[in-house]
């Protein structure tokens, strides 16, 4: 472990073996650091939210999994809850003045690009890219392996695997993403065609939910299909047509 000079550590902080805390670094109570995890000058982890009704008194905090790098003037809001906390996964990569507020929970391998704004109670799927710049929405989902672009406004969900720009648009799907993963060609495939099915027309919801009764053969289509069964904000949409690909992007 390596706190460096100037760095701040309050009561009750828990920090995994092998931290790295550079000068100017704020943990605030109650945050919990996993392993590895790497904090660089003038991030403040685990600071009280941005909500005015909020009462400081609150016993709550922030987790961050083990080798998640958090660089500078990054902000980490801890929960409105008691006992809760804003989480961050292991491996995650948060880059300069990047922002996640109360009660977000981002899974592992996510990246957030420079200025990313998330608001209160956003979810984010592992091995998502979210944009320099981008904007969302409170209570957003973001699902696994959606590729996020830059200066993207997010106020609905966006299914995982895709792609997603400007205001809730959808260009099409990440297959990129999904082959530097290393998912097959008939999973890929099977992807797609669950992509057309639900965004051909009409409530995905009902769409999802009438693809996943007839049978899918892979569990990375089962997740696609049942993401849509949750939620409250509606549902990001392709802009054009569900074809659905862009071997281009990623």
């Amino acid at each position: 472990m390596s706190i460096h000079p100037s760095a701040i550590v309050e009561e009750g902080v828990k920090l995994g073996a092998g931290c790295v805390l550079h000068a100017h670094a704020v943990i605030r109570k109650h945050t919990v650091l996993g392993d590895g995890v790497v904090v660089h000058p003038f991030a403040v982890v685990g600071g009280d939210p941005q909500y005015l009704k909020f009462d400081p008194a609150t016993a709550s905090g922030v987790r961050v999994g083990a080798g998640t790098v958090i660089r500078e003037h990054v902000t980490l809001n801890r929960s409105i809850h008691a006992g809760k906390d804003t989480v961050v996964g292991a491996r995650c990569f948060l880059m300069a003045g990047s922002h996640a507020g109360h009660d977000c929970e981002l899974a592992d391998d996510v990246v957030l690009a420079n200025n990313v704004m998330l608001a209160g109670h956003v979810t984010v799927g592992s091995f998502t890219f979210v944009g320099g710049g981008a904007g969302i929405h409170q209570f957003v989902r973001i699902g696994e392996g959606v590729m996020v672009g830059g200066l993207t406004r997010l106020t609905k969900d966006v299914a995982p695997f895709l792609l997603v720009a400007e205001r809730d648009e959808v260009p099409g799907f990440n297959v990129v993403g999904l082959k530097r993963r290393g998912f097959s060609r008939p999973t890929i495939s099977e992807l797609k065609d669950c992509y057309r099915t639900v965004f051909a027309g009409g409530d995905p919801r009902k769409a999802a939910a009438a693809r996943l009764a007839a049978g899918v053969t892979s569990a990375e289509a089962r997740r696609f299909l049942e993401f849509f069964a949750a939620g409250k904000r509606g549902f990001a949409r392709p802009t054009v047509d569900g074809g659905g690909s862009d071997d281009d992007a990623g």
